[in-house]
């Protein structure tokens, strides 16, 4: 069986007393995109770091390729750091700065040069080596720091928030780039973001902390499909929350009932496969905005217990280009936040104005009971 990449067991990290990160475990594949996602704070960037080697672990055992590095100092592991800001030398040309990891090792000139090459060939930056880096763009900087990486062939590249000072549209070019530079070296990525977009269009598999402990890990469809809590469920994407109590669970299934504070009863998908809910126990519903279907008309029929159809009001719309994104206020369970895709160029105008009566339905499919 491979030994994976990176694995941390039960790692924990203080600073002053405080847990930054607190038993974390986590296997890394070899070839993997992994990303660890979460608001600023969560202990992300720490894991990082005590993977680089730029901190020691509180308790707990790091291992690089099967092999423990508890005292192995940040050169002799075999990794390599982008930082977002890049942490060029600007009295260096680009060949330089992708040739200074080489030069430390004593390597020659020939083999320097041929290597230095081969790295910015792969960045798409061939014929740039005489360029001075203050002299280059955001992304063309990005990508000179990228070769200076990659021009060692580390076994794990780490990528500490890389695409962070790049404008939207070249973030998302770079975001593109660089999973279609990850297929092609075939090195494994450990990329730390805040950004659950980023995670969702790049990974393969991602962990979310928060305050220091992992919430959930998984494929990003696995994330937004099925949050094993509302943390989760609100940081992958956008959810529409509202508190209900249990009617019944199936746990073999997985298929629930519950009833709104208004009375409105639902069925849904526990998304915790271990959880154990009993008749009156709490739990949170979440709907994601594309679920909803919106009508006009202010009276609903009753279409089956696969639904749950109820009355609105529109309180605003606005426009997203390829979505209009509608705040509806309901007596059933509150506002709710629905998007609708504007198939054509007019979509939008021909939608709902403020104070218009809607009917919102949606499948139970859609809903997804969290018990935490």
């Amino acid at each position: 069986m491979p030994t994976a990449a990176i694995t941390l067991h039960d790692v924990s990290k203080s600073f002053a007393g405080l847990p930054a990160v607190d038993g974390v475990s986590f296997k890394i594949e070899r070839g993997e995109l992994f990303f660890l996602l979460g608001p600023s704070g969560c202990g992300k960037t720490t894991c990082l770091r005590m993977i680089a080697g730029f901190e020691k672990p509180t308790a707990g055992e790091i291992y690089l390729e099967g092999k423990p590095i508890a005292g192995v100092p940040p050169y002799k592991r075999h990794v390599n750091t982008v930082f977002q800001h890049y942490a060029l030398f600007p009295h260096m040309d680009v060949a330089q700065n992708v040739g200074y990891g080489l030069r430390q090792t004593g390597i020659k000139k020939d083999e320097e040069k041929r290597r230095v090459a081969e790295a910015l060939e792969l960045v798409r930056l061939a014929g740039y080596g005489d360029r001075r880096v203050w002299e280059m763009s955001g992304g063309q900087q990005q990508r000179v720091a990228l070769a200076r990486a990659l021009v060692n062939h580390p076994t794990v590249l780490l990528l500490d928030e890389p695409l962070g000072a790049l404008d939207r549209k070249l973030r998302h070019e770079m975001q593109i780039e660089l999973k279609a530079l990850q297929r092609e070296v075939g090195i494994t990525f450990v990329y730390v973001t805040h950004d659950q977009e980023e995670a969702l269009t790049m990974s393969d598999v991602i962990v979310v902390m928060r305050d220091g402990r992992i919430q959930q890990q998984g494929s990003p469809e696995e994330l937004y499909q099925r949050p094993v809590n509302r943390f989760v469920a609100g940081f992958i994407g956008s959810s529409n929350f509202f508190e209900a109590k249990v009617v019944g669970h199936d746990r073999s299934s997985g298929n629930a009932r519950v009833e709104t504070a208004s009375g409105v009863t639902i069925a849904g998908t526990v998304t915790d496969r271990d959880a154990t809910l009993s008749a009156g126990d709490e739990v949170t519903v979440a709907v994601r905005p594309e679920r909803f279907r919106l009508e006009p008309g202010d009276t609903t029929d009753s279409a089956g217990d696969d639904w749950t159809t109820i009355p609105g009001r529109v309180a605003q719309g606005t426009y997203l280009g390829d979505q209009t994104e509608y705040r509806v206020a309901t007596d059933a369970v509150g506002e709710l936040v629905i998007r609708r895709q504007n198939e054509t160029a007019d979509e939008h105008l021909r939608g709902f104005g403020p104070g218009e009566p809607v009917v919102v339905s949606w499948h139970r499919d859609a809903n997804l009971v969290l018990a935490t």
